[in-house]
């Protein structure tokens, strides 16, 4: 199976050489001829196909461009297959939104995987074609697609690893050939395979973030915000650790980190209602400016240096705040972080 030279990476992502008809597959836009558009199909090595330009839209054409474009990938449907000639025709009027859903889901999870398979089959020199043949193409049969069998080996790869095996041929002292059944993958292959996988698919937590407002104008209200935020943060669990932060008066953020998203958002839910509950009882007022909902490393950033700032900008008017008439906006104003509030 190992290459002397450079092994060949160029291979579809599926077992069969061409899609079904009626099915959606990814395809790029390619050029943009008299007769209709020519695309490649991404999940089958980029083979060609022709969108003819009636198969476009079910509307009447105005623009061909603003229907499809030169780079653009999408889904399309498949409408015939000439095998013999490799003709494939498609179709982008025929694409129902459940088609495009379920064709981008299945090319997400075909596309990692292949990313996968190329890079062990570029580290330890066999060919892609190869690693398909005896490891992703029997994990596509086997678990309907290679990338839940990729999820199952980030914690046991043995159990979905060692059943595999490939026909070796070999001549034996008498001359005869004998085919034997060997494991499809030797601990190099498996090492780098896995180490791959664990790699690229290995869960990582979600930041999960609501944006609330908060005042209390009674007496005592900086400690009434106090015991409403330690309401919130009791709220979290092991699994989901609640944190409440002040942005600037009578801004907060809470926050928490899951591998679940739909429960960490119960999660905060569950806490803004802990801390509302706590605030109106003393008669103050708590609003959800930004509901519960996952945060990107950037968003996170932002938010970091934006409270670097408000931070930065409290300190340098510190030395003023004596000489100046205090203000009265409420207890709900006041810088609780600074009071000692535990994160």
């Amino acid at each position: 199976m190992a290459t002397t030279n450079s092994p060949n990476l160029e291979c579809r992502m599926y077992e069969a050489r061409f899609p079904e008809v009626d099915t959606a597959v990814m395809i790029q836009v390619k050029s943009i001829a008299e007769m209709g558009a020519y695309v490649s199909l991404l999940e089958y090595n980029n083979i060609e196909g022709m969108i003819p330009f009636n198969e476009l839209s079910r509307r009447r054409i105005r623009s061909v461009n603003s229907l499809i474009r030169v780079g653009r990938q999408e889904p399309a449907m498949v409408v015939r297959v000439d095998r013999d000639k490799g003709y494939i025709d498609l179709s982008k009027r025929r694409v129902s939104e459940e088609d495009v859903h379920a064709c981008e889901e299945r090319y997400n999870k075909s596309k990692l995987v292949h990313s996968i398979m190329r890079h062990v089959s570029e580290t330890v020199g066999i060919d892609l074609e190869d690693l398909y043949i005896h490891i992703g193409w029997p994990l596509y049969r086997k678990f309907g697609h290679a990338f839940e069998a990729f999820k199952l080996i980030v914690s046991d790869p043995d159990s979905v690893l060692e059943p595999l095996t490939k026909e070796v041929k070999e001549v034996g002292s008498d001359g005869q050939e004998v085919t034997k059944v060997e494991p499809a993958l030797t601990e190099e292959l498996k090492d780098a395979l896995v180490k791959n996988i664990r790699r690229r698919m290995t869960p990582q937590p979600l930041k999960i973030r609501a944006d609330i407002e908060m005042k209390c104008f009674q007496f005592d209200g900086v400690l009434h915000i106090k015991e409403a935020m330690r309401k919130a943060e009791a709220a979290g669990n092991d699994d989901c650790l609640v944190k409440i932060k002040l942005v600037a008066p009578p801004l907060y953020v809470l926050t928490t980190q899951t591998l679940d998203k739909d429960k960490g958002i119960t999660v905060l839910n569950n806490a803004i209602k802990a801390c509302t509950e706590a605030i109106e009882n003393e008669k103050g007022k708590l609003i959800v400016k930004e509901a519960p909902r996952a945060v990107s490393e950037r968003e996170d950033k932002l938010l970091a240096e934006h409270m670097a700032k408000l931070q930065s900008a409290n300190e340098e008017v510190d030395g003023d705040a004596d000489s100046e008439e205090e203000e009265d906006t409420g207890m709900g104003e006041v810088d609780v972080e600074n009071s000692g509030i535990a994160e």
